[in-house]
């Protein structure tokens, strides 16, 4: 008898779902959040970009395997669906407004560079399109943070905004309706995703378990105690829910063992609320799951399953790890690379204790050399009492948003040496601007009329936005009363209107609060 059998240990362990299978239910899970964002991108800003831009990265995505496998000689593995959903998983991450080369460019990094050049499906270390996307944002920032706004001003997605303490629509942004990137449609996510942990194509240890972490961190942590409004918010933002439902559940980068899994998910999850907090860049939510998908092999090797009827004694024996000193049992790179970024921390934070106070210092100087410059007949500057209760009570942004996300960051009287009030200072943060905040000084005469602006903290783009510092510019506000006749800038119109807003948020503060209520 010429026939080849397959022996091996029992037990055995048979499934009827494929990897094409489950690869064609997670991509048919993404449909609906696609959709969503394709549909509300041409409704509100008459564009298909949206859609090109996710029919570019699944195509760029199956391309490059395909040419990597005819060019290694190796077997035709498109047909799994795999590359597809790398594809189509890297497009939602990305804002509406990315050019398309860009999608193109992150899918085939995606595949040869994460995916390919290690293996292949089930050999990558991190997450390809997360590796994708965080490529893109280092090389190619501009490109990447360029997002349509609310209301097609700002240029900041909804989890910069809450970040900025601004008011955001929890509605919108669970419909996927409240900009950002393309696949923002919490409730769709949500659909899909548990669809998918009802098939148990995805296990619940991971995704509920980043969702508790990065909930209870957040209330913790996140100076507004476990306030529904605020926590929602954070939830709905940020890719959490896209994270935690189908970036963190990839099999080949995540735990084997269901402690593991439950483990891994709350790494992601904490160091996910940890970014949000503390850290500068919004929209981390992908770096905290990179970081968790390094982890990984060292939870598998920590947190091992229960073979079939083996007993965990017989375990430890087998591995040979039964009295072996804790020391012994953590690899070398790891205790190395703990005692650096311990070593790194300490340093860092000497560093920042020794210099916290000059950088205060000279930022204040900087202010007030500011202030000098928008109202040069002052001797000193006082506080200006009327203002202390007007300025608490802001509550993110002054009059309620009238003059969209500004807020008065401080009111002086410019006095003169005789002790003469000369006119008032207002130092005025605006961020609506297209790389915010934008941080600007408005001096005002006694009269309401505008002396000077000058700018404290000016990020716009160079050769546009950045115009704005210009005399061109700044020159049409002196003796001004009002706006009404100030030029914008041609090709930096949301500059244009984050300083036009910051001016307007001024004068009204001058005659609502200072002239109406006396010094």
């Amino acid at each position: 008898m010429n026939q080849k059998l397959n022996l091996s240990a029992g037990p055995h362990v048979r499934d009827r779902w494929t990897t094409p299978f489950i690869m064609m239910i997670v991509f048919i899970a993404l449909v609906p959040t696609a959709a969503i964002g394709v549909v509300v991108h041409a409704v509100r800003y008459h564009s298909l970009n949206a859609l090109w831009i996710i029919l570019a990265s699944i195509a760029s995505a199956v391309l490059t395997e395909l040419l990597f496998c005819l060019a290694t000689r190796r077997k035709i593995t498109i047909w799994d669906g795999s590359a597809a959903v790398t594809g189509m998983l890297l497009a939602l991450c990305l804002s509406p407004n990315t050019p398309v080369v860009l999608p193109i460019v992150g899918s085939a990094f995606a595949i040869l560079v994460v995916k390919c050049l290690f293996g292949g499906l089930g050999k990558n270390f991190i997450n390809p399109a997360l590796a994708a996307r965080c490529f893109l944002l280092l090389s190619f920032s501009n490109g990447m943070t360029n997002y349509p706004g609310v209301n097609a001003v700002t240029s900041a997605t909804p989890v910069a905004l809450i970040k900025a303490g601004s008011m955001v629509n929890i509605t919108d942004m669970f419909l996927g309706t409240a900009g950002g990137v393309i696949g923002s449609s919490v409730v769709a996510l949500l659909i899909g995703g548990l669809v998918l942990w009802g098939l148990d194509i995805i296990h619940g240890e991971i995704c509920f378990s980043v969702v508790a972490g990065f909930t209870l961190c957040l209330g913790l942590f996140g100076g507004h105690g476990f306030d529904p409004k605020f926590l929602i918010a954070h939830l709905c933002s940020g890719g959490v829910i896209m994270g935690a439902f189908f970036m963190a559940t990839d099999y080949t980068t995540s735990p084997v063992s269901r402690l593991g899994q439950f483990v891994y998910g709350c790494l992601i999850g904490v160091l996910g609320a940890l970014f949000r907090i503390f850290g500068k860049s919004a929209d981390s939510f992908s770096y905290s799951i990179i970081i968790a998908n390094l982890f990984t092999p060292l939870i598998d090797l920590y947190i091992i399953p229960k073979p079939y009827a083996y007993r965990k004694s017989a375990i430890d024996k087998a591995a040979g790890i039964q009295k072996a000193p804790l020391l012994k049992r953590i690899p070398k790179p790891v205790i190395a690379l703990t005692i650096i970024a311990a070593l790194a921390g300490v340093a860092l934070s000497g560093v920042f204790s020794m210099t916290k106070e000059p950088i205060e210092a000279n930022e204040l100087a900087k202010k007030r050399e500011s202030y000098k410059v928008v109202c040069e007949d002052a001797a000193d500057f006082l506080d200006v009492n009327a203002a202390i209760d007007a300025l608490n009570s802001q509550n993110g942004s002054y009059a309620n948003g009238k003059f969209g996300t500004t807020t008065i960051d401080e009111v002086l009287e410019a006095v003169d040496a005789d002790g003469n009030t000369v006119g008032y200072v207002f130092a005025i943060t605006n961020r609506n601007a297209y790389n915010p905040p934008l941080k600007l000084a408005l001096g005002v005469d006694p009269d309401g009329n505008i002396l000077k602006i000058a700018f404290i903290e000016l990020n716009e783009t160079p050769g546009k936005g950045s115009k704005a510092d210009e005399p061109a510019f700044k020159d049409q506000f002196v003796g001004q009363t009002d706006t009404s006749g100030v030029d914008t800038m041609s090709g930096a119109t949301v500059t244009s209107k984050a300083v036009l807003n910051a001016v307007n948020a001024g004068l009204d503060f001058f005659r609502s609060v200072i002239m109406g209520g006396g010094k």
